[in-house]
């Protein structure tokens, strides 16, 4: 999630929201709640900060392949 760029300096990695990666992915928001909730290899990986669930635009892509 966060990384040193070329520069030295730290970049954050971009975040997502539930909404956004159901919109990119063509799946229910349900869907996506469902994959976060399960155990092993199958869950979709996240970050809750608070309430709120965020995911990492790499680690997403990675779970699809």
């Amino acid at each position: 999630m966060y990384g040193v760029d070329g520069n030295g300096t730290g970049t954050l990695a971009q975040l997502l929201t539930l909404e956004e990666v159901a919109e990119r992915l063509k799946v229910p928001k349900s869907w996506v709640y469902e994959r976060t909730r399960r155990r092993g290899l199958d869950r979709l990986p996240h970050l809750k900060l608070g309430k709120y669930l965020r995911f990492e635009e790499a680690e997403v892509r990675d779970y699809l392949e």
